[in-house]
């Protein structure tokens, strides 16, 4: 007899790790490897560019094909650091609203778990700018993992 069947427990075989690929989503990238790797899951890492914004935050705009390029060639990296820790990894760049657009792509590739990066806003900086893992949380069908920066 199946444990996790008996157990009531869903099997993990796909995790979607929601990075913007900065330092601060570093802990949420180790996290997601190693849990990929104890569950023999597949791990698919998105990273969702907001069109909206073009680089408001940024000191200098950016072309949208540029940032695509900056955000597919930092992605090579985690998806080297993934298949070498024996997990078979895989990377999309979606574009969007960062919170919908997870919580999209979870439905849409059919995530099990999704892993996903805090920074650790206070209460005043998520009323004013919002907080992507709070609304992922809120509206994913599937558990949501945070992982604190």
């Amino acid at each position: 007899m199946d444990v996790e069947a008996s157990s009531g427990l869903r099997r993990i075989s796909r995790i979607l790790l929601a990075t913007d690929l900065s330092r601060a989503s570093a802990g949420a990238s180790d996290e997601a490897i190693q849990l990929a790797r104890a569950l023999r899951a597949e791990l698919l890492a998105v990273s969702v560019i907001d069109g909206l914004q073009g680089g408001v935050f940024e000191r200098q705009p950016e072309r949208m094909d540029q940032r695509r390029a900056a955000r597919e060639l930092a992605a090579q990296a985690l998806v080297i650091r993934g298949r070498r820790a024996g997990v078979q990894t895989t990377f999309l760049v979606w574009e969007g609203d960062p919170g919908p657009a997870i919580v999209e792509a979870a439905e849409a590739e059919h995530a099990d778990l999704v892993v996903i990066g805090s920074r650790g806003r206070n209460r005043v900086e998520r009323a004013v700018l919002g907080s992507v893992s709070d609304h992922v949380i809120r509206h994913a069908r599937c558990p949501v993992l945070i992982v604190r920066a």
